[in-house]
């Protein structure tokens, strides 16, 4: 299903327990209305809707907000493509370390999580450039556009002898801040590796994308076989603008500057 611009409908509504009335669509959120401190949300994929609702449900920490999902009144977690969740105030800033360890205490909190049986059905292009950034998968990947960056760095890959778990891939750009407040969270893409590896890339974005510089890097050497977790979180990204049909120029550049960052710890 395609998102479309329509407001919920009235039995969506209904359903979940909110007023037909006073939706306020929320911008850059695909199809996402408010009504009053609910977010109902028009989804495209309803496993993966199932899963993150179960997931917020489960997540239980003070240094978090949740977006926490909100049941039909006959228990459902999706109904007609909708999902809910109650409102989580805030903005995306520049608060780089902020964000690493958002990573961290949110690895931590779903520790326990189970691995999604969805993911080893993913085909999109980032569920094939974290498996090519851990040497699981081969494919061809353009020089022009990060191949090149990609076949310097992979051959310093070194196993690693963490534990995989459930992590958050997309943190950067999505944390939403709100003064004093803990960091909120509204979604999380969901990939199986070692904790630290989601804090990896969350600073290798940051580096890339949101113009914080190699200390970030080293602030956080203490995180266990970190290097290793920046390599593959470089080799991801890199993977992915090389996959990528519609990747940028000025992303390159960016990707070229983290991957020079992380090169200089490996």
């Amino acid at each position: 299903m395609v998102p479309s611009r329509e407001p919920p409908p009235v039995h969506v509504r209904t359903a979940f327990g909110v007023s037909h009335h006073d939706a306020e669509r929320l911008p850059g959120e695909g199809n996402a209305w408010l009504c009053g401190d609910i977010v109902l949300r028009q989804v495209s994929d309803r496993a993966h809707a199932v899963w993150l609702a179960r997931t917020f449900a489960a997540i239980d920490s003070p240094d978090i907000r949740i977006a926490r999902p909100l049941q039909t009144t006959d228990g459902r977690w999706v109904i007609a493509g909708w999902a809910a969740s109650r409102y989580v105030t805030g903005t995306t800033e520049d608060r780089p370390d902020d964000v690493v360890l958002t990573a961290v205490r949110l690895h931590r909190a779903v520790a326990d999580l189970p691995r999604p049986d969805f993911l080893s059905r993913r085909t999109d292009i980032a569920s094939v450039a974290e498996r090519i950034a851990w040497g699981e998968q081969d494919a061809e990947l353009d020089e022009t556009k990060g191949g090149r960056w990609f076949e310097v760095l992979a051959p310093a890959r070194r196993p690693v002898k963490l534990p995989d778990q459930l992590v958050h891939g997309e943190l950067f750009g999505t944390v939403l801040f709100d003064g004093d407040a803990p960091p909120g969270i509204v979604d999380f893409v969901p990939y199986f590796r070692p904790a630290e590896w989601g804090a990896a890339v969350a600073a290798v974005d940051a580096i890339a994308w949101g113009g914080a510089d190699g200390e970030l890097l080293r602030r956080w050497s203490h995180l266990p076989e970190w290097s290793q977790l920046l390599l593959r979180a470089a080799l991801f990204r890199l993977a992915f603008n090389a996959l990528h049909p519609r990747s940028t120029a000025a992303a390159l550049d960016g990707l070229r500057a983290a991957a020079s960052e992380v090169s200089e710890l490996i």
